[in-house]
């Protein structure tokens, strides 16, 4: 096994190499204040997703290597999960990214042995592929918002108060006060899911409805903070 399961970073790197076809990089994530590694841009786009999602309470990326043998092969075969997901009640999400049309049998392979590797453990796997482009539109425009020193407190309990029904975005901004200075903390309730938009619907724009959260999750029929996954995948 490589790396811990609760940190960001991992003992695996992320080479800055310029032949290499995928984008790495360290995404420095809220949830932890910590780095986390990815390998393309698919990658960081389920890094924001999972930052942003508050039933998360940790992550860390390429978190262990799974090593075995089958069908009679005689050298082993590896692979290396993308990430491992803490979540707020205890459980735990082991995770695999990557796009549909780039598995491979092989690949197929790998994800079903990770898949009951996780279970005898207690732990859920997820396969997930390319974000719907609105959600991760909507999540690179919010990530920009999501470190604490964004938040004002006086301005978050204005906020709270204007939205406590369904309301647009830039409106209910300007009734609480200059939209430049309140905007980045409306941005911050937003990522963090204080206040909450249907990031997956369309592209966040002045007339955008904000609800609060206990609103919104009687809406969609659900709990407001639940993964995306699904949609992902």
């Amino acid at each position: 096994m490589v790396g811990p399961f609760r940190g960001g970073r991992t003992g695996a790197g992320f080479p800055f190499l310029p032949r290499l076809r995928n984008f790495s990089g360290w995404y420095w994530a809220a949830t932890g204040a910590t780095d986390v590694g990815y390998e393309s841009w698919v990658e960081l786009g389920h890094l924001m997703r999972l930052d942003s999602e508050p039933a998360v309470v940790a992550m860390s990326s390429q978190p262990f290597r799974l090593s075995w043998r089958y069908g009679g092969r005689g050298k082993r075969v590896r692979h290396t999960p993308d990430y491992f997901v803490r979540r707020r009640d205890g459980t735990a999400v082991v995770i695999d990214v990557r796009p549909d049309e780039l598995i491979e049998p092989d690949d197929a392979v790998k994800f079903g042995v990770t898949a009951v590797a996780c279970a005898q453990v207690g732990w859920v796997f997820e396969r997930v592929g390319v974000l719907p482009p609105v959600l991760a539109a909507n999540l690179r425009w919010l990530s920009g918002y999501r470190h604490p020193r964004v938040r004002r407190e006086p301005v978050v309990a204005a906020l709270t108060t204007m939205f406590t029904e369904p309301r647009g975005l830039l409106a209910g901004a300007r009734a609480v006060g200059d939209p430049i200075a309140v905007l980045p903390v409306l941005f911050h309730l937003l990522w963090r899911r204080e206040l909450v938009v249907a990031v997956e619907n369309e592209l966040l724009s002045a007339a955008t409805l904000v609800r609060p959260a206990a609103v919104f999750a009687r809406e969609v029929g659900g709990d407001a903070g639940a993964s995306d996954a699904a949609v992902a995948g």
